[in-house]
């Protein structure tokens, strides 16, 4: 089942996959180029298997060239994953200024053995947003907990998208109308993947099986849209909670990030 998850995963969940959101868009050999809104700047690809830390030292060039070129272009992130075959690039990106951040663990899961019934304490209430307010009071539980000072900014984003007739499904656990927990669910177009993002419970209300069922609940959303696997990037703080309901881990990722060189 690993290799199943991480073959779908290398295949249907890089390049192309990894645009939702992004302004522009530019390409160089094996290496896809974006830039999202508020000037990040972004590298991925699906593989780079075949070429020596000289071609990947070049690779690594273009890319600074492309983003540099660029006013609008605040930091660089270059997203790399532990299973490639990429010689010398930890080296080469440290060298050239990337600073590698924590990694994240790859889980994936298949939505049919997810969508479980899951408990939780009376009066907590599971499911979608109905409104604004709604959404506002997420984007704050979610910016408390993660200590994003900029929760604003990502809220009138949502706020927008939401507006606009996404189909990025934003769930919430109540009680007493105060929200609790809260999480993504993103349907991948022409995937058979749906993504689990931006999951969080206060802390007063951890280990009661919350987050346990607001993954349950998005699961089945997931399968009712077609979807058969799930698949989110999170920490080791994160991790044991999604294998709890039912994903497992495949892989690693770790973001490079280059701040811009101001001029």
């Amino acid at each position: 089942m690993h290799h199943t998850f991480l073959n779908a995963y290398d295949s249907q969940l890089r390049t192309s996959s990894e645009m939702l959101r992004v302004s522009s868009i530019g390409r160089h050999g094996s290496l896809w180029f974006a830039v999202f809104p508020g000037g990040h700047g972004f590298v991925t690809y699906e593989s780079l298997e075949g070429a020596d830390a000289d071609e990947i030292s070049e690779l690594v060039d273009a890319a600074l060239a492309h983003f540099g070129a660029r006013s609008d272009v605040t930091d660089v992130e270059w997203k790399t994953r532990a299973h490639d075959v990429a010689p010398g690039l930890h080296e080469i990106l440290v060298s050239r200024g990337f600073v590698p951040e924590e990694p994240e663990s790859i889980m994936i899961g298949e939505a049919a053995l997810l969508a479980q019934e899951v408990r939780v304490p009376a009066g907590v209430e599971i499911r979608q947003v109905r409104d604004e307010a709604e959404i506002l009071a997420m984007e704050e539980m979610l910016g408390g907990v993660f200590a994003d000072q900029g929760w604003r900014t990502r809220a009138e984003a949502t706020l927008a998208e939401w507006s606009a007739g996404s189909d990025t499904g934003l769930w919430i656990a109540l009680v007493d109308d105060d929200i609790v927990s809260a999480g993504r669910l993103e349907p991948v177009a022409d995937t058979d993947f749906a993504g689990l993002w931006g999951g969080a419970t206060l802390p007063h209300w951890r280990g009661r099986g919350i987050y346990r069922a607001l993954t349950a609940r998005r699961a089945r959303s997931a399968l009712l849209q077609g979807k058969r696997f799930l698949n989110a990037d999170c920490t080791e703080f994160s991790r044991p909670i999604l294998e709890r309901s039912g994903l497992i881990k495949v892989s690693t990722t770790t973001p490079y990030l280059r701040p811009q060189p101001s001029t």
